[in-house]
This record gives structure tokens, sequence and C-alpha cells, in this order.
């Protein structure tokens, strides 16, 4: 059962909105009538379900540790909404009154449960849509370039097994950042409703390589839903954005050096068999079977 409470019913007229289409201005006016209810919480945010009569709406905020550009999310999904990209319709950001920043977006479903063949097509096809995107298509939105390794790769010179095969693994294929990336794309970031998935959570949403985005989403789905469906998920693709093979097994080898980093700083959910994954896909690469002993 829900669980409701005075506060939650009206968080909408506490916020300073910065930015906002019409229905914010809606939701003000039949906010009595609104009601509310915490969601799962993520590493960087809250997260707040708001009802009114007809929608829902998705509510985040950035009160722990993450400060990451929510007016750039904000326009990022506007333009990616209107150009018919799978991504929540956003209707406002703005700042509480702790001075936290927030964003409303429409509520576009739950988290995906049950996997099969079709659906992993289905996110492989998403995310090789949202690499096709022309940067030119996106408008006056200035996408911000970082540092590959130190944004996907914080404080990796303090490990040094890491860092130095990374940094090998780099001279020998430059990045392109050439294109929309989403930084993350996994199934915890996917909702559905109804046979239609959103890709939702663009805090790392960047200009990139869809090599490494594409990389990073395969090597999550090999260590924790399986090989199978990440063998489909990688075929479907690859049908859509071919890639060499040999470049394809670099960005995995970066890939698994970040989960492995991400690990060692205690920020990656391990089940049972997760440790074994991450060492089978290390012993099958070539660029990394040879520090298997020192990873781990």
């Amino acid at each position: 059962m829900r669980k409701e409470d005075p506060f939650l019913k009206t968080p909408i007229s506490i916020i300073n909105w910065l930015e906002h289409n019409e229905i914010i201005n809606d939701l003000l006016n039949q906010e009595d009538s609104l009601t509310a209810h915490t969601m799962d919480q993520g590493f960087e945010a809250e997260v707040m379900r708001i009802n009114s009569d007809q929608e829902s709406y998705v509510l985040k905020t950035w009160n722990k540790e993450s400060r990451p550009d929510v007016q750039f999310q904000y326009r990022l999904l506007d333009v990616l909404s209107e150009r018919g990209v799978a991504v929540s319709k956003p209707v406002g950001w703005g700042i509480n009154p702790e001075g936290h920043k927030v964003l409303l977006t429409s509520f576009d479903g739950t988290p995906i449960h049950k996997m099969n063949t079709r659906k992993m097509k289905e996110l492989a096809s998403l995310l090789a849509k949202i690499h096709k995107i022309r940067v030119e298509e996106i408008g006056n939105i200035q996408l911000p370039k970082y540092d590959f390794i130190g944004y996907f790769f914080p404080e990796a010179k303090e490990q040094s097994d890491i860092y130095n095969v990374l940094t090998a693994l780099v001279e020998q294929t430059p990045m392109k950042q050439d294109c929309i990336i989403h930084g993350d794309f996994h199934i915890g970031n996917i909702v559905e409703d109804k046979e239609r998935y959103t890709i939702i959570d663009w805090t790392n949403g960047q200009l990139g390589d869809s090599r490494y985005d594409f990389a990073w989403s395969l090597i999550l789905l090999e260590i924790y839903i399986s090989e199978r469906y990440a063998d489909v998920f990688r075929t479907a693709y690859l049908l859509e954005n071919d890639m060499d093979q040999e470049e394809l097994e670099i960005f995995e080898a970066w890939a698994c050096l970040r989960w492995i980093l991400l690990n060692r700083r205690g920020s990656t959910p391990k089940g049972p068999n997760t440790t074994k994954r991450v060492k089978g896909l290390i012993a099958n690469n070539r660029f990394l079977k040879k520090m298997d002993s020192k990873l781990f």
C-alpha cells in the first residue's frame, strides 16, 4: 500500500522553478489534489512520484554527493523527446528550499523485471538510435565533452595496475567523442510500460564515443544478466551500428577495467556469481587476460 505524507502532497510550490513548461502551472493550480510517494532511491538522488488525476510525474532531487548539470539534462531531454527518442518528457527544473537541484519529468513506467530476446533486441535498437543522432540535430545545446579517463575512471591514477593498462589501451584506440552517449545505459536505467521502453537518468549524457557506450552496456549485461542475452544485445546492436571486432574487444577491456575500479571503491552491486563472471570476461579478453591474477 502506498504511504502518503502531508509534506509529500505539496512539493511543487516550494520549488523555485527556473525553467518549465505549462504543465507546472496546471500542477500548481491543482496541488491540493496531488498525491506523492517515494520511489526506489538511487546513489545520486532521491526520487518521488507525483500523481494528478490524469497523469503521473517523477521528481528527482540531487541531495547527495552528485552535483550534475540539471539545466543541461532538462534541455537535452526536451530536444531528444521532440525528436522522438525514447526519453522522459521534461516538465521543469529548479531548486528546492534546501538548495538542491530538482528535475520533474513524465512518469514512463516501472523497472524491467523479466527479460526476453525481444526486449534485448529492442533495447539494442534504442541505444543504436541514440548513437546515430547527428550532433547538429540537437540545435543550440552544448554537449559537454570530458576527459575520458578523468570522467569515467575517477581516481584511477591511484590504482597503478588499472591505470597502466588503461592508458596503453587509449593509445591503441583513441577516443572519438563525436556523438551523443548516455554514459550508463543498462537495465536499471530503462523503464517499461505496456511494451514501451523509456531511457531514464541522463546524468552522464555527453559528447562521447559510441563504442565505449555500447561496450559498457554489453559488459553489464554479461556480468548481471546472462551471456545469452548479452549475445542477443550485441548482435542486434551491431546490425545497426557495425564496428571492428578488435576495437570492440579493446572497449570491452576498458569497460571491465571501469567495473573493477568501481568495485574497489565499493560502488558496484555484487551477487554470488558476479566475481566469477568478471574473471571470465578478463580471461577471455586478450588485452586483459595476462592481468587476471593482479586485478582481483
